[in-house]
């Protein structure tokens, strides 16, 4: 169970009593020390003065590692009732409680000094866009006045300091996000923004983030090899509406924004009592709808229009194409102004907002146009692709892999994606993880395959991410553009046994330099 901080100073600096973020129901041994220097719950984290939480993870059992946290330096546990028998004999003060991993977020908001209370706290919620959304509404409460923080699988952000998140956790896990927020506080933020993923819903990373504003993008099938079922998955993103109607002290109020163009949007509004707003590019029925969209390569730009006939509409625009791009946006507009704040300064942030790292990223330099983007379910890969498809007269080459120990079902979609939508695939690693990367190579090539799509004339198998960059960069040439899909702003592709360093956007670089010589200007991220 990795653990990241933001720096040091997330640690060794209690803002508050972690006692008081101990569930009513929770029963202790001993009197618990009052202040902590950190809350570990991975026991080769822990020094002197820390509380070590005993969470059961997907691997391995906190309980299990209770004494070696304990000789480390833990000055209590928090143990899960039932588990982790004679933990009391470690002589350390134990507390048992029902569940551990509930409680990992409500003692470490505590010792944070329960630093949500604070701040006006927008979550972002969804299968794609979340962090495009993030992003943009971060740029959108900018301009209309507000400092902002940000937490996202991509970085985070205290005012002006950029903390990258070099793991590979969808959603830091609770100390960290409470310490971030924590940090915010101390910035003088006045606003939060979270990145709410499945993961970190279903998994109480984001309990205590007392959240003011939701917004849901959309719901296509993922992540099924954590959760099970689409019904499972759905419901770990409806926590997060559910999570609007929990006690606050804030008097903020609280809205649901809710992408009414999804066909799920009605079972989000449903979780909820708190104020919901709905938008919309298509359905005319939206209370804010994208209007009059004229889109570039680079761009786009469209009219805001709300049902209140008082409402004159707004000019806006984006430096991301696509239409999911301008639901993206349009998102954030309205987010930040169901808060009450200028809508019109919101869009000229939004506007202003040069992109986004990994996400529709160009890369410079080749003579023909070639895009990182993170784009890794087949839903995504389809927008992409028929987004881009008018937007060029040659070839659409697109490389992409698909990641080991994930649904299969993944593997398939993109497979017959590519098939209908590429004029030319190459096949490659994503993160194997554990599964010999030739046989993920093959599902999605029996795929395009079953789907009409001929090998050597449509699509070819290379293993070897830096290879294939480099094959489908040299098949490249006037009017075409390649796609390197699936990895975006990630930084390492995952093996079994190790990390490796990697980053799309730098292979590219490279290649292109190779071939092409350097380029004159540079990108982003």
């Amino acid at each position: 169970m990795g653990e990241m901080t933001s720096d040091s100073s997330t640690v060794g600096k209690a803002r508050g009593d972690w006692r008081q973020g101990l569930p009513r129901d929770a029963v202790m041994t001993d009197e618990l020390p009052g202040e902590v220097r950190a809350i570990r719950f991975d026991s080769r984290a822990v020094e002197r003065g820390d509380l070590f939480v005993c969470v059961a993870g997907e691997r391995a059992d906190g309980h299990r590692f209770a004494a070696a946290a304990v000789e480390a330096g833990a000055v209590a546990l928090v143990a899960q009732a039932g588990m982790g028998e004679g933990l009391e004999a470690l002589g350390v003060p134990v507390v048992r409680v029902a569940d551990t991993r509930r409680a990992l977020s409500s003692v470490a908001a505590a010792h944070e000094g329960f630093p949500a209370r604070k701040l006006t706290v927008i979550g972002v919620t969804g299968t794609d866009g979340k962090s495009t959304t993030s992003f943009l509404t971060f740029a959108a409460l900018q301009a209309a006045g507000a400092k902002v923080g940000l937490l996202t699988t991509i970085e985070c952000r205290v005012g002006e300091r950029v903390i990258p998140n070099p793991t590979r956790l969808t959603t830091q896990e609770a100390p960290v996000v409470q310490a971030l927020l924590a940090e915010m506080v101390e910035a003088g933020c006045t606003h939060a923004i979270i990145e709410a993923t499945s993961h970190g819903l279903a998994l109480h990373r984001l309990n205590d983030c007392e959240f003011d504003v939701a917004i849901y993008t959309n719901l296509s099938e993922d992540h099924l090899d954590f959760h099970g079922t689409m019904d499972a998955y759905r419901a770990a993103k409806g926590r997060l509406f559910q999570m609007l109607d929990e006690p606050t002290t804030k008097k903020v109020r609280r809205h649901a924004v809710i992408n009414c163009d999804d066909r799920q949007w009605r079972y989000f509004a449903g979780l909820t009592q708190a104020n919901v707003v709905t938008y919309a590019i298509q359905n005319p029925n939206a209370d804010v709808r994208a209007n009059d969209m004229m889109l570039w390569p680079d761009g786009a730009t469209f009219v805001l229009e709300s049902t209140d006939p008082d409402d004159d509409g707004i000019e806006a625009s984006i430096k991301l194409p696509g239409e999911f791009n301008v639901a993206n946006a349009t998102a954030a507009i309205t987010a930040v102004s169901a808060l009450g704040l200028s809508p019109y300064a919101a869009a000229s942030g939004v506007a202003q907002c040069v992109g986004v790292p990994g996400r529709m990223e160009r890369i410079e330099g080749a003579p023909f146009e070639v895009i990182v983007d993170y784009a890794h379910t087949p839903e995504a890969l389809a927008q992409v692709l028929t987004m881009l498809r008018p937007l060029i007269d040659g070839k659409l080459i697109v490389v992409f892999g698909c990641a080991g120990e994930r649904a299969r079902d993944r593997r398939t979609g993109l497979g017959s994606v590519a098939a209908r939508l590429a004029d030319y695939t190459v096949l490659t690693d994503e993160d194997p993880r554990s599964e010999p990367p030739e046989a993920i190579i093959n599902e999605i090539a029996e795929a395009m395959l079953r789907a009409g799509a001929t090998e050597g004339t449509s699509f070819e198998r290379l293993p070897g991410r830096r290879a294939a960059v480099a094959r489908a960069i040299e098949l490249g040439g006037a009017g075409d553009l390649v796609l390197i899909a699936g990895k975006g702003h990630e930084s390492t592709i995952e093996w079994a046994d190790r990390a490796e360093p990697w980053d799309d956007r730098v292979a590219a670089r490279e290649v292109i330099a190779e071939r092409f010589g350097a380029p004159e200007t540079s990108t982003n991220g």
